[in-house]
C-alpha cells in the first residue's frame, strides 16, 4: 500500500515554512518573486515528497520550497500521467533518432566526468539569452549541492553514444507514485541533432510506466513564459490549481489565451 501523507503536506504548507526575501522573476521581466519552504537535514520518509508535489512544493537540494509571490501565483507545478500519455510525430521521430544511445539509470553520485559535462553544458546556456542560468557558475561546490544534495531518493538516468561517451545526465527524484524530473545537462553540440531534452522527457515516462508509477513531474510551468512552453508539449498534461488541485493543461492554457485576448482588446 502506498503511503498518503497528504494531510501532512497540507500542514507543513501552512505551519512550517519560512518565506524568504523577494527577488527579481526568473521567469517574466519586470516581476518580483520569492519563496516559501524548509531546509530539510534529513531524508523525507518515503511518500511525503509525492504529497508535497501535490500541493506545488518542489526540492532544490536540500530545501522543499514553492512560490509563495505577492498577486501573482502563476508558478503552477506540471505532472504528466504517464498511462495516458501518446508522442506526437516530432517526439516520436526524437525517440527513433536516438535509438543508438544506451540507456542506464544509477545512483546519483556527482563524478568528474559528470561535472565536465555540467560545465559545458553551463557554457553554452550563459552563452545564450538565458538569464535564468546567470546565478550558476558551474563549480564543483554548486555542482553537488544543487543537484547531489538530497533529501529523497534521488537517482542518474546516464546517456552515452554507442563510443561510451557520456551525451546527457538527467538527475531524477524517486517516488512511490512518481517520478520528478530535477535537472538535465547535456551536450549542446549533440543536442542540435539529438534534441537531448526531449529524450530525457520521453525516457522518464517510459521509466516511469515501466515501474507501474502514475506521474513524471515536470516542475514549474507558465503560460506566459515561453522557457517553459516545452513541457505542456508533452500531452496529455495536468497543472495544478490552487483550489481545484491538479486540472487539464489543455484547459489552463484556453483559459489563459481567453483571458490575454480579453486584456488585448480592452488596452
Amino acid at each position: 500500500m502506498r503511503p498518503d501523507y497528504s494531510l501532512i503536506a497540507r500542514m507543513i504548507a501552512s505551519t512550517l515554512c519560512q518565506t524568504g526575501a523577494e527577488f527579481p522573476c526568473p521567469y517574466i521581466p519586470g516581476r518580483a518573486a520569492r519563496f516559501s519552504g524548509f531546509d530539510c537535514d534529513r531524508p523525507l520518509p518515503e511518500g511525503l515528497y509525492d504529497s508535497l508535489m501535490q500541493v506545488n512544493f518542489r526540492r532544490n537540494g536540500s530545501v522543499v520550497y514553492r512560490p509563495s509571490c505577492q498577486g501573482c501565483s502563476d508558478c503552477r507545478m506540471i505532472r504528466i500521467p504517464v498511462d495516458a500519455f501518446r508522442p506526437n510525430r516530432s517526439q516520436e521521430r526524437c525517440r527513433k533518432r536516438n535509438l543508438d544511445l544506451t540507456v542506464s539509470i544509477e545512483p546519483a553520485s556527482p563524478t568528474d566526468e559528470k561535472h565536465r559535462l555540467y560545465e559545458k553544458y553551463l557554457a553554452a546556456r550563459h552563452a545564450s539569452e538565458s538569464s535564468d542560468d546567470d546565478a550558476m557558475d558551474g563549480s564543483r561546490e554548486e555542482f553537488e549541492s544543487f543537484l547531489y544534495t538530497s533529501c529523497v531518493n534521488s537517482e542518474d538516468l546516464v546517456f552515452r553514444n554507442p563510443e561510451g561517451t557520456l551525451l546527457a545526465v538527467s538527475v531524477i527524484d524517486r517516488e512511490p507514485r512518481s517520478l520528478s524530473a530535477v535537472y538535465c545537462y547535456f551536450d549542446p553540440a549533440e543536442s542540435l541533432r539529438r534534441s537531448l531534452g526531449t529524450l530525457n522527457i520521453l525516457t522518464l515516462i517510459h521509466e516511469a510506466r515501466r515501474r507501474g508509477l502514475d506521474y513524471v513531474y515536470l516542475g514549474y510551468w507558465l503560460s506566459d513564459s515561453r522557457k517553459m512552453n516545452y513541457k505542456a508539449a508533452f500531452s496529455p498534461s495536468e497543472v495544478w490549481n490552487p483550489v481545484l488541485g491538479f486540472v487539464s493543461a489543455s484547459e489552463v492554457s484556453k483559459g489563459a489565451h481567453a483571458e490575454g485576448l480579453g486584456k488585448a482588446s480592452r488596452e
